[in-house]
């Protein structure tokens, strides 16, 4: 079954890529290594959940916000490779949560990403993990995912 499908039977799809906020490539290819730009949770060109979870964001809204981080992502891998058939892996994600002193329920809002991404890539999903805590990401964004795919050349 393809992503696509997946993502549609999961209720979700894919948004255009987001614009970069800086003069950056989102995607950038080196041999069979895809290296993603920090991914928030941007949607129709508005930063979707902003602030710190433990302050202005709960631990809901904070795990909404990487499905929509995720989503992007997705559809830079898609926008990058047109379409989904040349991608091996994902090989690693760094989550960057932004969150108040004493919070740590970081591992509980990053499941939702990499939940997703196993949802709809299979064992093409399987990937190291990283999460940290930050006080403040750029535009005020709840968080922040980074990632590494190895494609087919």
């Amino acid at each position: 079954m393809s992503v696509e499908m997946k993502l549609r039977e999961l209720g979700l799809e894919l948004p255009i890529p987001p614009r970069p906020l800086g003069t950056y490539n989102p995607v950038s290819q080196a041999g069979s290594l895809l290296f993603l730009s920090g991914q928030i949770p941007i949607v129709n060109g508005e930063l979707a959940f902003a602030g710190r979870v433990g302050a202005e964001l709960t631990v809901e809204m904070a795990q909404q916000a990487a499905i929509l981080a995720t989503l992007n992502v997705l559809a830079h891998i898609r926008a990058h490779l047109d379409g989904f058939d040349r991608l091996e892996e994902i090989v690693r994600v760094e989550g960057h949560i932004s969150s108040t002193d004493g919070f740590h329920g970081q591992v509980e809002i990053m499941n939702f990403s990499s939940n997703l991404l196993v949802a709809v890539l299979g064992e093409r999903a399987g990937h190291a993990r990283t999460v940290f805590s930050v006080n403040q990401l750029p535009e005020n964004a709840a968080l922040m995912l980074v990632v590494i795919a190895r494609i087919r050349a």
